[in-house]
């Protein structure tokens, strides 16, 4: 039935590129849920960039297509593609800032390197750059002025994003791709190759999860003053705190499957928070 109905099509993808983003999104005014699985397939479409490809220079070369494609969106034209379709509506329809798009595109090329973070404060950078601009993106479908709640984009990604790494630590490390800063290996007496062979790495989650957490807690309070289309349009905070909360249940293991949420509990954690305004 999908297949014959572009919305349902484009909301069954979405959910599942990213099915906690279209859970959020799913909590947004219908007129706007469209876009928000727009953003939320280009969103999956770059950061899946390096999986896709076998070598740095070909994941170049898929980033720059978008880049051409966003450029060709802005100048009225555009290409015929799945996803740069309805992105195109998302953007004429909601006047998304052409800039949000640009840092999300380059900080995908970090993915490209084969080297650990150097520092804490450059993983920080990494997950504002690679999260932060798309919560503004879906502030300004929500008719947020998003250049006026820079500090709430930037505190709901950078939570979102250091939770959403340390979760996905077990999945990079299979990859040889290892998201741990170097000083943090050095504090917690890891290294790359022993977190690749499996080694515990706990107290290394838990320094980052504690950054996590700082950012959550700032990114709640901030969301207090929003009216409620802004504070639904940055929901991922309250499932980025239910994971931080259940990562540390479990010993900060990510491994771990009780580290996990469940659907029907994300679904409840967020129908509470929209109704609430959390």
């Amino acid at each position: 039935m999908s297949q014959d109905n572009p919305a349902l099509h484009l909301a069954a993808r979405a959910r599942a590129a990213d099915s906690d983003r279209y859970m959020c999104a799913l909590f947004a005014a219908p007129r706007h849920r469209g876009a928000l699985f727009a953003l939320i397939l280009f969103n999956a479409e770059i950061a899946r960039v390096r999986e896709m490809v076998s070598e740095p220079m070909l994941g170049q070369i898929r980033l720059q297509w978008w880049r051409e494609s966003i450029d060709e969106i802005y100048r009225g034209k555009g290409r015929r593609h799945d996803v740069a379709d309805p992105l195109a509506e998302a953007i004429r329809s909601h006047g998304l800032t052409r800039n949000y798009f640009e840092r999300l595109i380059d900080a995908r090329e970090t993915d490209l390197e084969e080297t650990p973070p150097e520092s804490l404060a450059a993983l920080e950078h990494y997950a504002e750059e690679s999260a932060a601009p798309l919560v503004s993106l879906a502030l300004e479908v929500a008719g947020a002025e998003a250049g006026a709640l820079t500090d709430v984009a930037r505190h709901v990604g950078v939570g979102w994003a250091l939770t959403g790494l340390m979760r996905a630590l077990p999945h990079h490390a299979a990859q040889g791709r290892i998201m741990l800063p170097r000083d943090v290996l050095d504090k917690t007496h890891l290294t790359p190759q022993s977190v690749a062979d499996g080694a515990k790495v706990g107290p290394a989650v838990e320094l980052i999860s504690d950054v996590a957490r700082q950012h959550v807690q700032h990114a709640r309070t901030l969301r207090r003053a929003l009216p409620r289309a802004a504070k639904r349009a940055t929901l991922q905070t309250a499932l980025a705190g239910a994971y931080l909360r259940r990562l540390a249940a479990c010993g900060h293991d990510p491994y771990n499957p009780r580290a996990a949420l469940g659907p029907l509990y994300r679904q409840l954690l967020l129908s509470r928070a929209a109704l609430f305004g959390a």
